[in-house]
């Protein structure tokens, strides 16, 4: 064993460091577009822009095999449910970048039949601004959530995805105990939540 220096051979860190730097470089995307913000993110995948630069080339229409969701688009009150279903899916950790004024806060669509923000429903990281964001804007928020990726704990990760889970066991116990619909169930907890002054119902 002589002649080994251990300076070559160790190299000292944290462990949310190691997963951290894994995660952030591995992302696979789940594209949930509903308007022209999906149009976009056609041009983000291409090779003009080269996505797979940042490792999220593996795209995928499976939430199963995704972490990263990516809503881009207007998401309607009725689609709130299928969101949450999909997010629920995914498999963990995972994270979601709302894409475009429309799905961060309804956008022009200042009416009732338009979620007025997906974070009321499932949990965001970050925003990306604009109608529709232009490709390199849409770069710039998959690299803050890498810069967010970086510096999170897992137990926090962990923690926040629960508060989910916690919202959507009590969805299915209010679909069970009063036999509504999933849509009308996450109706009534905005509006339960609405009334406790409360912007959001996970």
């Amino acid at each position: 064993m002589a002649g080994i220096n251990l300076d070559d051979s160790v190299m000292p860190t944290r462990l949310d460091a190691v997963v951290n730097w894994a995660r952030r470089n591995s992302l696979w995307p789940l594209p949930f577009g509903t308007a022209c913000c999906a149009i976009e993110f056609m041009s983000v995948m291409a090779s003009r822009y080269d996505f797979s630069r940042f490792g999220a080339e593996a795209l995928r229409f499976s939430p199963r095999q995704s972490d990263l969701l990516l809503v881009l688009g207007t998401v309607t009150n009725k689609q709130a449910p299928v969101l949450r279903q999909i997010y629920a899916q995914m498999a963990e950790p995972k994270w979601v970048v709302s894409v475009g004024v429309c799905a961060s806060s309804g956008g022009m669509y200042r009416t009732y039949a338009t979620l007025q923000g997906i974070d009321r429903v499932v949990p965001v990281d970050v925003y990306v601004p604009g109608c529709p964001p232009r490709p390199e804007t849409m770069i710039y928020g998959v690299m803050q959530l890498q810069k967010k990726i970086s510096r999170e704990s897992l137990a926090a990760r962990k923690e926040h995805i629960d508060q989910f889970y916690r919202s959507l066991a009590r969805q299915e116990e209010l679909s069970r105990a009063q036999g509504l619909t999933s849509y009308q169930a996450v109706r009534e907890m905005v509006l339960e939540a609405g009334e406790q002054g409360a912007e959001r119902i996970w």
